[in-house]
């Protein structure tokens, strides 16, 4: 499976080595034109409002919308979920607009508030090291949305379809195997 990781800003080789090591092959995805050769696409932690311009200033916006409208998975990972979400509760405007929940930006505080700890995932057998840096939260999720973890008692890991999102850093561990569960759903997706 191709993985693309989108490339603008983030954490894009901690999350390429992710994807190696769960299985897949990793691309760092910095032109429109490369979404054709991938089954699926990470948006990966950084700065969401930065993410977000640089996306409209390289014509991103409209080619993921396609991307997602073909069914082929996407994950976004703290930024990236930001970049997702359909609705932010701070009134500013979204970015893609594509999974049915509300987010709080850096809900958790800022750096100094950072922490790491074991989280309970659905579809996987036992906890995955979850990292959380200036996180943000899922305030709400609509009815087509599947809870796969919370973190007391808030939102911080979520499934709509083909669309993934996890509040933590993912990457910035040893444990891939929230990596591999995306290379499933795009393998699944590969399959249908």
């Amino acid at each position: 499976m191709n993985i693309g990781v989108l490339a603008l800003q983030g954490a894009v080789a901690e999350h390429i080595r992710s994807i190696r090591l769960a299985g897949g092959q990793g691309i760092e995805v910095k032109r429109t034109e490369q979404l054709a050769d991938i089954d699926g696409l990470i948006i990966p932690g950084g700065e969401s409002t930065t993410i977000g311009k640089l996306m409209r200033k390289y014509d991103f916006i409209e080619a993921i919308k396609q991307f997602s409208e073909a069914g082929k998975p996407i994950f976004g990972t703290c930024a990236g979920l930001i970049v997702l979400a359909k609705q932010l509760d701070s009134g500013e405007e979204p970015h893609l607009k594509l999974m049915d929940m509300t987010v709080s930006r850096n809900a958790f505080g800022r750096q100094r508030e950072s922490f790491e700890t074991d989280l309970e995932v659905k579809g996987i057998d036992t906890p995955i090291r979850a990292v959380f840096i200036r996180a943000p939260l899922i305030r709400e999720v609509g009815a087509q949305v599947d809870i796969l973890s919370t973190y007391e008692g808030e939102i911080v890991t979520a499934r709509q379809g083909h669309l993934l999102a996890s509040s933590y850093h993912p990457e910035l561990t040893d444990d891939y195997r929230l990596h591999q569960y995306f290379i499933e759903m795009a393998r699944e997706r590969g399959s249908s």
